[in-house]
């Protein structure tokens, strides 16, 4: 289970589509559902942790900020680790963080533990895990990627449509310390998840292992900081790091709002079962629609209208002003969200490629750990601030859309595709048949000047015949 033969990322294996792909597709959608539900199922918790404490929105809104940033901040750290040890190992070792940190916070005595325990140890044993889930995921499928990104990222809204109720009943039947130490009990199927990762193995031929014994292999990089070369990458991080400054700050505070309108507890969690329910129907239906051979080339664009589309409905439920408004949001919510789960890193997969993508994604994910570190305390503190969720979600909606405009325009003015140009076996083939048309026309020629007669009449037959074969 050595890292130098599982994570080179060039290891000349053609992706399945298909197999052992089927299991570690299995193993990805769990690790997505618990990496990106767990911060919006533990915001049920906050108005218990309000009254334990005695803190404010912004305080307890800042769980959810550090967990995430720990989930994206440490990308750089998971690539290091994925390229030395495998995706495996790294991910068993995780799933073990984030238990730990889940139990710990149940024996908290103020909020700053549970930032120590819930948004370090746990944030860090879950990006541990989501990470390298999405690197096998992008080495075991190359044609059906986009389905398979889809059909990965529906465990968001699976784990949450299950974890936000669960959540809520464990909170009533054994209170919030007992409701988080049954969450971290949970959080060890990470560890068999990552036991499906198997890596893949070259198939070496009999011939061809002595030549690739005497070629010198080159280590691989750890961390590939050549990514930033490519306008494609940098345009796509600015405006992902945008993006997130808004993209999760309507499903922490949704359930807030709800209560804050008198609704029932039960009844306002509801709404991010609902929200969930509608994303897993949208995130397969976009992986879908992203791999049809018109639409995959102008994926970019699909996602700028998934982020345009996302942002719009967060300016319009900031109207909202009773729970049916509310139910009607997060209908369109979960169909935007899906559409942005869906497709952000399979955006990225096809700009940098299968042999970037580990280095990638982890330097992409540290960049956006600085806006989600800023987004939801920043909404927090403006709720705090004015009291009012209007603008909380206007603020959100304009920073989503505002990334959107910032990927499509800049995708159109500083990306140019590349003419089309044929594979050298193509230039090869039109090599040769130039050759002998050339040789072709000279031998009319030579027949003429030998006076022509009938040695000629056949020789020029037998060419005839044997350009007609060779064509």
């Amino acid at each position: 289970m050595g890292g130098a033969v599982v994570d080179t990322g060039d290891s000349g294996v053609k992706a399945p589509d298909g197999g052992w792909g089927w299991a570690v597709l299995f193993g990805c959608f769990i690790i997505t559902g618990f990496s990106y539900a767990f911060p919006k199922a533990v915001s049920v918790f906050f108005k218990e942790l309000i009254r334990e404490f005695g803190v404010g929105y912004s305080d307890t809104a800042w769980i959810s900020s550090i967990l995430l940033a720990m989930l994206y901040g440490s990308g750089p750290i998971c690539s290091i680790l994925v390229n030395r040890f495998g995706c495996r190992p790294v991910m068993m070792v995780g799933g073990l963080f984030a238990s730990l940190g889940m139990i710990l916070a149940s024996f908290a005595t103020n909020i700053i533990h549970i930032y120590l325990s819930t948004g370090v140890i746990t944030g860090l044993g879950l990006a541990l895990n989501f990470q390298p889930s999405l690197i096998m995921l992008n080495r075991y499928f190359s044609e059906k990627r986009p389905l398979a990104n889809g059909l990965a990222a529906a465990g968001s809204p699976v784990a949450l449509c299950c974890l936000s109720p669960l959540g809520q009943v464990l909170q009533y039947k054994y209170g919030w310390r007992g409701g988080f130490l049954i969450l971290g009990g949970i959080l060890l199927n990470c560890c068999a998840c990552g036991a499906l990762m198997r890596p893949l193995m070259a198939l070496k031929k009999t011939s061809e292992v002595d030549e690739k014994e005497t070629k010198p292999k080159p280590k691989p990089k750890l961390l590939d900081f050549t990514v930033f070369r490519d306008r494609g990458f940098l345009i796509y991080t600015v405006a992902a790091a945008i993006m997130v400054l808004g993209l999760f700050v309507p499903p922490v505070f949704v359930v807030s709002y709800a209560k804050e309108l008198g609704n029932e507890d039960t009844k306002s969690a509801l709404l991010l079962t609902i929200l969930g329910f509608i994303d897993i129907f949208a995130r397969p239906t976009c992986g879908i629609i992203a791999g049809l051979k018109w639409v995959r080339p102008r994926c970019v664009y699909l996602f700028s209208f998934a982020m345009i589309f996302n942002g719009i409905t967060d300016i319009i439920g900031s109207m909202a002003k009773d729970y049916p408004s509310l139910v009607v949001f997060c209908v369109f919510f979960g169909i935007s969200y899906g559409m942005v789960g869906a497709l952000q890193f399979e955006v990225l997969m096809a700009i940098v490629g299968t042999e970037k993508f580990s280095s990638a994604i982890g330097l992409v994910l540290l960049v956006e750990a600085f806006a989600v570190l800023v987004g939801p305390p920043g909404a927090g503190r403006l709720l705090d601030a004015t009291k009012n969720y209007m603008f909380v979600f206007l603020l959100a909606g304009c920073e989503v859309v505002l990334s959107a405009l910032v990927l499509a325009i800049c995708n159109m003015l500083f990306i140019k595709r590349k003419p089309e140009q044929p594979d050298p076996p193509a230039k090869m083939e039109m090599a040769v048949i130039d050759t002998e048309m050339e040789e072709l026309n000279k031998a009319p020629k030579n027949d003429q000047d030998n006076g022509g007669g009938e040695n000629g009449k056949k020789q020029a037959i037998e060419q005839e015949a044997t350009t007609k074969s060779d064509d």
